[in-house]
């Protein structure tokens, strides 16, 4: 836990500068907006979200996973099972809350005005994975927070979910298309590229779709996985209709007034 910082950021920019390098190589679409004005938008906001959070809330995840420990505070810390049991189900657990949490994102107009921030951007790539308002951030970390006490999820377990999390947003929503012979058995477990594209969608039965992060399971399992779209991945219209102009997709003080303005808030 000493080297946490070291290991968070270490995973993140590798995987960043991963994912932007394929990219940049061999991009799977090309970005109807100018890479520099996104990413000054995507990019800041990810900036804004940091000291928001710095300001807002004093404990990380991991230290209040240690506190949690030492008080005996969660479901984990009471009941008697190996550690490495706990930690797969902490895992399993938290996974499933995000999901929840993503798809709750999308079907309550409140929470829908923030959330939508991120299906603004007209073009979808690794940036996009860092692209949520401060306040969405928040409220991600007070329901993440709320999990972890619950449940008494090992310090361990929230570095390693932490760190996946990171890890495969920026995976799935990389610009960028896996050959056919890796796309296709990984979608069998995890969240690909065009699986989650379809999730960007203008159309809102696709948008209203596979919310997984990471693996397809709980898509599935709770009814909102698709595994195609009308129209092919090369033609699927990105972002969202009443959003068009780049200023609207890409200005970050747009960025952030954008869950204030009266557009519509419903997401149905």
């Amino acid at each position: 836990m000493t080297n946490e910082l070291w290991w968070r950021l270490g995973c993140f920019f590798s995987v960043l500068a991963l994912m932007m390098l394929f990219e940049w190589y061999k991009p799977a679409r090309k970005s109807v907006i100018g890479l520099r004005q996104r990413w000054s938008a995507n990019f800041g906001l990810v900036l804004a979200s940091s000291v928001l959070t710095r300001l807002s809330i004093p404990i990380g995840l991991t230290a209040l996973a240690l506190y949690n420990a030492q008080q005996g505070i969660g479901l984990f810390n009471i009941i008697n099972l190996p550690n490495w049991l706990i930690i797969v189900l902490s895992l399993l657990l938290l996974d499933i809350v995000i999901y929840w949490q993503h798809r709750l994102f999308h079907q309550i107009p409140f929470l829908w005005r923030f959330h939508r921030v991120h299906h603004a951007d007209a073009h979808v790539d690794t940036s996009t994975g860092l692209r949520f308002h401060p306040l969405e951030i928040l409220l991600s970390i007070g329901v993440k927070m709320i999990a972890v006490s619950a449940l008494g999820v090992p310090a361990m377990a929230v570095l390693i979910f932490e760190i996946s999390l990171n890890a495969l947003a920026l995976f799935n929503h990389a610009n960028i298309r896996l050959p056919n012979v890796i796309e296709k058995p990984l979608r069998l477990i995890l969240m690909t590229q065009i699986l989650h594209r379809i999730h960007h969608s203008q159309v809102v039965t696709e948008t209203n779709s596979n919310y997984g992060f990471s693996v397809i399971w709980w898509d599935k399992l709770f009814g909102s996985y698709k595994d195609k779209a009308i129209k092919s991945d090369n033609e699927l219209a990105l972002g969202l209709i009443e959003y068009p102009e780049a200023k609207q997709n890409a200005s970050f003080i747009a960025l952030l007034l954008m869950p204030f303005k009266n557009k519509s808030f419903k997401n149905k």
